[in-house]
């Protein structure tokens, strides 16, 4: 399964409106929610359903929603899959197809260009994140993407015993052996989460070892993984890839939830002073036709019609005559999607 891109939405957010409507279907097969094949076939019916009473005929349109339902109906992988999302257009042989280690919302639009907002909020939520656990003796790094693991590297250095046979040296003396090598191990897991670092790259860093050795590894961390480095988890070096992928998420999800709250409260702060940001529909439609938006906030399930420009793809909350071109305007079922 390969990882969704920035690149893979922005082609879909592209793409030029033909005369025939694309088909955009997201799918929620999250195993730990929908736990048999037949809870899946009956959610994906609660969308085709209502869709296929919405055709109105359009022939382009049927066939979407039956490939649609074929693709799930015939079975797909569905380990380590937990959405889907489905793009056709039938009439012009158009078909994108997602599988996600992350649940999507249970959606069906047919519009003339693919909904891509759930796929913008899945890349913006979830962060490439590195996670190195240790102990005395082992080290692992593992980089979890979109919730998948996509790399993985292991450090083993054996400690010394800490009395000698022959007694050679004092138990101080042994101690000390013990704690340098302790030391050198953990110096050698640094290096190896850089090395991942600089091959793959991440944004946030999770560290996971004993109390008594975190510090220390802490310190060994090269400036530019101590700089991303976001908590410390309590999973152990032998824990199981779903443990810490589970730990990882949970994690992402408290970091997600408090960069909302802060790009919130940057957002109002600056609209209440009447600096950079604006809020309510007009303003920032109007923004985003004059080119000035920097970030778009929206909030979770906020829906209203609109227009779109057949000519410059400018969009606003009224039409039918385009406020930056002058062209003709269509109407849109949603217009967030569209600013989006």
């Amino acid at each position: 399964m390969v990882a969704i891109t920035e690149e893979d939405v922005r082609e879909l957010a592209l793409r030029k409106p033909t005369a025939a409507p694309v088909t955009s279907c997201y799918l929620n097969v999250d195993g730990r929610q929908r736990l048999r094949h037949l809870d899946v076939s009956h959610a994906l019916d609660l969308l085709l359903r209502p869709a296929r009473a919405g055709a109105n005929g359009d022939v382009s349109v049927a066939a979407d929603l039956h490939r649609i339902e074929e693709h799930v109906r015939k079975g797909f992988e569905r380990s380590n899959v937990a959405g889907l999302a489905m793009f056709s257009c039938s009439a012009d042989g158009f078909w994108r197809i997602f599988a996600l280690a992350v649940p999507v919302r249970d959606q069906l639009v047919v519009n003339h260009s693919p909904s891509v907002r759930q796929l913008e909020t899945v890349l913006d939520e979830y962060e490439r994140f590195g996670v190195l656990l240790a102990d005395r003796q082992r080290a692992r790094m593992l980089v979890f993407e979109l919730g998948e693991l996509v790399e993985s590297a292991e450090a083993f250095d054996e400690l010394p015993r800490s009395d000698d046979d022959d007694h050679s040296y004092t138990k101080d003396h042994a101690r000390d052996h013990v704690a340098a090598k302790a030391s050198q191990h953990l110096r050698h897991a640094a290096r190896v989460a850089f090395s991942v670092f600089q091959d793959q790259g991440f944004d946030r860093l999770i560290l996971g070892a004993p109390e008594e050795i975190a510090p220390e590894l802490e310190s060994c961390l090269h400036p530019y993984l101590r700089s991303r480095l976001e908590a410390r988890c309590s999973v152990g070096v032998g824990a199981s890839i779903d443990q810490i992928r589970a730990a990882a998420l949970e994690i992402e999800a408290a970091v997600e939830r408090r960069k909302e709250a802060e790009l919130v409260a940057r957002l109002k702060d600056e609209a209440g002073a009447g600096r950079k940001g604006v809020a309510g529909l007009d303003d920032t439609l109007r923004a985003l036709v004059e080119r000035r938006v920097e970030t778009l906030v929206v909030s979770s399930g906020y829906v209203t019609p609109g227009w779109r420009c057949v000519a410059c793809r400018n969009v606003a909350r009224v039409g039918r005559e385009c406020p930056a071109c002058g062209g003709t305007m269509y109407e849109v079922d949603d217009v967030v999607e569209e600013a989006v």
